[in-house]
């Protein structure tokens, strides 16, 4: 709500210089000063007569005001007029006058000369006990009237390039989705771009406001433009020249009537330290630096926290740095900003992503960047880290979180209450976080029923390729007799190992390394290569797989038994052979 003043003030002198100062002041609408006690009576009595809500919040009274006495005529105003916060402006500030003043009903004292802080702290506290007056006499009013109004975020950038106008238009983008009434505000004033990233074209800018000392609501609705998304827009001149126009008076001018309206007030403050920037980072509620993890941009930051310092303008304390294109493989880390810059840090860091971004930049439709988008999801938890949204239910983690399974980033997963512990690799890592992890999750996938202890399928004789290989049992073993479906013998195939009735491994121990021997027991792939080598070899194949065919050299032929029971012609003549006496 805009703050309504009448000033009462009798030299024309002293009230021009209280006009142009009231000018200046955030969310104040001055009206015209009258002269006299009796003049000013008469106004105050035909507003209350329209209705209460005409009546101004603060009335200026001078200590010269006449023909009345100023503690008269605050006496007059607060019997007539509660729900009018009155301010005397006085070049005797003593406790005496301050007393007296007091008992009068005045809620405040001003002293002269009059200095910009001193009569914005009186102005504001007379404002807000005049709209708590009116509310308890039911003349309703701004809920945002009783507080200093809506929260403003100022954004900021160590240097060009580090994503300023991204950051600001994105948080913009997640407070109007949560449903909260915002602003966002241009105040690059010789480069800005956020007409640009959203595919606007309008004439007004802020710079038309630079010349009206009385900003209206009429006024700013029609240098506000409307965004398809639901955001109000006040942008930056088109002609960078036009950014001088542009004060630090009229930059907390116009940021105090927006948030006067508006619940979320986000500027974009550019690169380049202007006094209009400076008003907005001073004033602001929360204060961003946006940087890159590179050397040149966290010295950047460095010297912008310096001057922000050196200027009074903010403490380093109470700045937020924010790491942008940040990956875990870069040298330096938000830690290491954080110590170079005396800042804090923001626990959320925006990744790199500027495949992501480029479709929506070139097209200028940011609104239209893909939810799953890594850099749009980290900005808006950056702002529901600041508070601009509401904060996730417990559990809730975000789209991203739910697409990974409902887990919140950066968190393990809560197992389960009875859930036995993930398996572990001899070095402490859980299975699967490796190479062998996947071998070893597709090595179960791959393998049939029989392998977690089901007994062995009945009816037909184990296949190379289902896990159960024909081999030989040890010496000494018992044999199974029959099919394997003979009868319940309890012969189990677990991981290739076949299991007599005392649930023994028969064979010899295998030790660490060894590859299997005959008669030993093995990894069931092992096993099972070794029978297809063997099987290729048998049948002369050469290859892998389907594609194996017959070797090009032709087996050996086997002659056949001659008549004393040799192969071969027999004889002196049969190689290798001896000569068979008669």
């Amino acid at each position: 709500m805009t703050i309504r003043i009448l000033p009462a003030v009798g030299d024309p002198d002293a009230a021009r210089s209280l006009s142009g100062l009231l000018g200046q002041l955030p969310g104040v609408e001055p009206t015209a000063p009258v002269g006299d006690s009796t003049l000013l009576l008469d106004t105050l009595a035909s507003l209350a007569a329209a209705s209460l809500e005409e009546l101004p919040e603060v009335v200026l009274v001078h200590e010269r005001i006449g023909p009345a006495p100023a503690l008269e005529l605050i006496r007059e105003i607060a019997l007539r007029f509660p729900a009018v916060g009155v301010v005397l402006i006085t070049a005797d500030a003593g406790p005496a006058l301050y007393s007296a003043v007091m008992d009068a009903g005045a809620r405040g004292i001003a002293g002269i000369p009059l200095s910009y802080d001193e009569l914005a702290a009186r102005v504001q506290g007379a404002a807000q006990w005049a709209t708590g007056v009116r509310r308890h006499l039911g003349g309703g009013g701004d809920p945002l009237a009783a507080g200093p109004g809506g929260k403003l975020v100022a954004v900021a950038g160590a240097k060009g390039g580090v994503g300023t106008t991204v950051t600001a238009v994105q948080l913009a983008l997640a407070a109007r989705a949560a449903g909260r009434k915002v602003a966002l505000v241009d105040m690059d004033l010789q480069s800005g771009d956020i007409a640009s990233y959203l595919d606007v074209q309008f004439r007004r800018s802020i710079a038309d406001l630079a010349q009206i000392s009385d900003i209206s609501p009429r006024v700013l609705q029609d240098a506000v433009f409307t965004h398809q998304t639901g955001l109000g827009l006040l942008l930056a001149p088109g002609e960078g020249e036009r950014g001088e126009e542009v004060t630090d008076g009229t930059a907390r001018q116009v940021i105090g009537a927006l948030r006067s309206r508006f619940e979320i007030v986000i500027v974009d403050c550019g690169t380049q330290m202007t006094s209009a920037g400076a008003a907005a980072v001073e004033t602001a509620d929360i204060a961003l630096l946006v940087t890159t993890p590179d050397v040149v941009a966290v010295r950047a930051a460095k010297r912008m926290v310096r001057l922000w310092d050196r200027l009074q303008i903010r403490k380093a304390e109470e700045t937020v740095t924010v790491v942008n294109r940040h990956t875990r493989s870069a040298e330096i880390q938000p830690q290491l900003v954080q110590r170079a810059t005396g800042t804090t840090v923001a626990r959320t860091a925006i990744p790199a992503g500027f495949k992501e971004l480029q479709p929506a930049v070139d097209s200028g439709r940011m609104q239209d960047l893909d939810a799953k988008s890594a850099v749009k999801q980290a900005l808006w938890g950056l702002a529901g880290e600041l508070g601009l949204v509401e904060a996730a239910p417990p559990g809730g983690g975000g789209r991203r979180a739910a697409h990974r399974g409902g887990h919140a980033p950066g968190r393990r997963r809560a197992r389960p209450a009875g859930a036995a512990a993930a398996p572990r690799n001899r070095g402490g890592r859980r299975r699967g976080a490796g190479q062998r992890g996947r071998r070893h999750r597709r090595a179960q996938r791959a393998r049939p029923a029989v392998h977690q202890g089901v007994p062995a399928q009945t009816g037909r004789r184990p296949r190379p390729g289902d896990g159960r290989i024909p081999r030989r049992p040890a010496a000494g073993a018992d044999r199974p007799r029959g099919r394997l479906a003979a009868g319940a013998g309890g012969l189990y195939v677990l991981a290739g190992r076949q299991l007599g009735r005392q649930g023994r491994p028969r064979g010899r121990r295998q030790g660490r390394g060894r590859l299997p021997g005959r008669g030993e027991q093995g990894h069931p792939r092992l096993l099972e290569r070794r029978y297809r080598l063997r099987r290729r070899r048998r049948l002369g194949l050469q290859g892998h797989g389907r594609a194996a065919r017959p070797h090009p050299l032709p087996r050996r032929r086997r002659l056949p038994l001659d008549g004393h029971g040799h192969r071969g012609r027999g004889g002196r003549d049969r190689p290798g052979g001896r000569r068979r006496l008669r």
